[in-house]
């Protein structure tokens, strides 16, 4: 029962506190390095993004997080890790003008993760495992998250405190249930570093050709360990996470930048624009043209 009413005063705290510096729709980013707030008055079409390692706190509504073909779902009683550069499509699935979504998402450094490691004696997952895991919320995590927001009211603090408070939320992470499998990713010669550091190269040329065993090579793995960890840290083949990123890329170009279809398949790394059509309609339900035109007059009428 405790822990429970703890839960609740946390949740309500924070929710004032994201509204009062989020008071309107939208994301915006806070005095604190690597802290940002989202508050959202309605459900949103799916937004596909290259998510860096952060966690994702939610004080009220719910959103779903995307990878692959698996999807999570995360609200007040649940939150989200995502351990290494991962392209995920998020959708806010609860929100109304009357209960807003309300959230946080504090991007974190590995190396910080290593350090408080290196003080804990819980001992680690010697397997690569998923890049982004589902966890249960904690009144201390909260709690600690709670006194972070509150350092948005007083900024001559941020400097000297906030480093402190975020060192403690991610050490409750830590502890939670997945911790063992979240801080392999900041531990050099694992599986979900090398993994990781596999990931940041081909995010930084997804339009290039992908040698595969080149790539394994570069993180001293055989190509058939390399396969297999990736699959498990992405839940894709690398082909398939290039590919994805390619075609999340170029849809972004086509609604954003209005670029053609066959000049956003040119610029994202394909040869072939019947390829990259038939791809597209493949990932998206639609052919590039019309999923453009879907999309533009579902923002035009909103969500």
């Amino acid at each position: 029962m405790e822990e429970t009413l703890r839960m609740e005063q946390a949740l309500r705290q924070m929710a004032d506190l994201i509204q009062r510096h989020a008071p309107t729709s939208g994301t915006f980013p806070t005095p604190v390095p690597n802290l940002s707030l989202m508050h959202a008055t309605q459900l949103s079409e799916p937004l596909e993004s290259v998510y860096k390692p952060s966690l994702c706190l939610v004080a009220q509504g719910a959103k779903t997080a995307t990878l692959g073909d698996e999807t999570y779902r995360y609200d007040p009683m649940t939150y989200v890790v995502i351990a290494a550069e991962l392209p995920i499509i998020s959708h806010i699935v609860e929100a109304s003008p009357e209960v807003p979504y309300l959230s946080l998402k504090l991007s974190f450094d590995p190396d910080v993760i290593l350090d408080i490691v290196k003080e804990s004696s819980r001992p680690a997952s010697a397997e690569a495992s998923r890049g982004i895991t589902m966890n249960r919320t904690s009144p201390e995590l909260l709690e600690a998250s709670v006194r972070l927001l509150q350092l948005l009211n007083k900024p001559d603090d941020i400097p000297v405190l906030a480093p402190l408070i975020i060192r403690e939320i991610l050490y409750r992470v830590l502890q939670g249930e997945h911790g063992a499998f979240i801080h392999p990713f900041a531990v050099i010669g694992s599986h979900s570093h090398s993994i990781a550091q596999a990931i940041q190269m081909i995010n930084r040329q997804y339009d290039h050709p992908l040698a595969v065993e080149q790539l394994a090579k570069s993180v001293n793995l055989s190509t058939s360990a390399f396969h297999k960890h990736f699959k498990r840290v992405t839940a894709m083949s690398p082909l398939q996470y290039q590919k994805t990123l390619r075609l999340q890329e170029a849809r972004r170009l086509m609604l954003t930048e209005t670029v053609q279809a066959s000049e956003a398949a040119f610029r994202v790394g394909y040869e072939s624009p019947s390829q990259f059509s038939r791809e597209y309609t493949r990932m998206y339900g639609r052919s590039p043209k019309l999923d453009v035109q879907e999309q533009r007059a579902t923002t035009a009428t909103g969500p």
